[in-house]
């Protein structure tokens, strides 16, 4: 009996460093959010460290197929509207289609930060499976790249001829400006008047 009761402990103990460690993890991981170009930046250095490796040790070409269906997937939430008018028909349209409707912004199904957490989460777990040979199976990656070439093109043809069926643009570069019309005294301040 006395064996079961400190063994309670030893886990009891182990379980909250791990909620410490999960704390903290989630406190940095809250910090970065503001910073998208760092992110990306930093996802796109590990893209090229498990590209590298991948070229190196010329294998893991199933992992690298798996990562890049598994990307594909993300990608098209992100393109995605959260309320698809496709599938969940409403009383009224749920995004605009004609000048006259009411603007209602685009909200992702697939935040951006989601989508940079998820995309940089698999890039580690497949940077990790690289270092294990069980995953290492042999296969003739040329059919690989070629089948995921046709299934992405396939799949991004979709996703365009829905984007343009319920006009809608999943991205917005910066807030939009009203240029309105040109002021005359702004054009008359740097002529001569001929008063």
């Amino acid at each position: 009996m006395e064996g079961v009761g400190g063994g309670d402990g030893t886990s009891a103990a182990s379980l909250d460093q791990w909620r410490q460690f999960s704390r903290l993890f989630q406190i940095y991981l809250d910090k970065t959010t503001p910073h998208a170009v760092y992110r990306w930046i930093g996802t796109a250095a590990l893209v090229f460290l498990y590209a590298l490796r991948v070229y190196y040790i010329q294998g893991f070409y199933i992992v690298s197929y798996g990562l890049g269906i598994y990307i594909l997937n993300l990608l098209i939430g992100f393109l995605s509207p959260l309320v698809d008018p496709e599938l969940e028909p409403s009383d009224g349209p749920l995004l605009p289609t004609k000048g006259s409707d009411e603007f209602k912004p685009f909200i992702r199904r697939l935040p951006e930060f989601k989508f940079w957490y998820a995309i940089t989460k698999a890039f580690i777990i497949s940077f990790l499976m690289t270092f294990f040979s069980m995953f290492d199976v042999p296969v003739f990656w040329p059919i690989l790249l070629c089948y995921w070439f046709v299934l992405f093109a396939l799949t991004m043809k979709r996703q365009i001829m829905h984007m343009v069926k319920y006009r809608y643009v999943p991205f917005n570069i910066g807030k939009q400006k009203y240029g309105g019309k040109k002021s005359s005294a702004g054009g008359s301040s740097s002529g001569s008047r001929a008063d």
